[in-house]
């Protein structure tokens, strides 16, 4: 990723928030995360932790009393501070997290900032999730990149009606 790219991502974030309030601050692009899509920038940040102990970071409701303490600066993500972004998520600045950070179903809060999947709100579609490898992951990748689809939920839906269709 450009790093003039990065820097002004980081700045524009930082600005949102009182000084202090993150440990560090994680722009990816395609390649440096697995939750990143081709063609995607996407910022993960490490909430600083305040001298608070690691298990206080454990739980859903630490991380909603942080939401709430700086919902200002979180409104401006929502009135479009970060347009061009896939997705923001904010995790605690833990060992864990610093060693892991794209572990799922760690905890942490994630918005995106992308427009929604266009099936979104069609009632005759179910949100379905899955865990890829990095294989089957790049294969989806490889038709994101070839044009084919221009999303990964695109590429699935691509995939699991091209079996319906034909069947083994």
């Amino acid at each position: 990723m450009d790093k003039a790219v990065s820097d002004s991502l980081r700045q524009r974030l930082l600005s949102a928030f009182p000084a202090g309030t993150f440990a560090r601050v994680d722009v990816l692009g395609y390649g440096d995360d697995p939750g990143v899509e081709p063609g995607d920038t996407a910022i993960r940040v490490f909430i600083d932790r305040a001298g608070r102990p690691e298990e206080d970071w454990d739980s859903r409701e630490t991380l909603h009393d942080w939401a709430e303490a700086n919902s200002e600066g979180i409104g401006k993500l929502h009135e479009g501070l970060l347009p061009s972004i896939a997705w923001i998520e904010f995790v605690p600045d833990t060992p864990d997290r610093q060693a892991v950070p794209a572990r799922p179903n760690a905890g942490g809060m994630r918005w995106l900032g992308k427009p929604p999947d266009p099936m979104e709100n069609s009632p005759e579609f179910a949100r379905v999730g899955t865990l890829l490898g990095p294989a089957d992951l790049a294969t989806v990748d490889a038709l994101i990149v070839a044009g084919v689809v221009a999303s990964r939920a695109e590429a699935l839906r691509w995939a699991v009606g091209r079996i319906r269709e034909q069947p083994a």
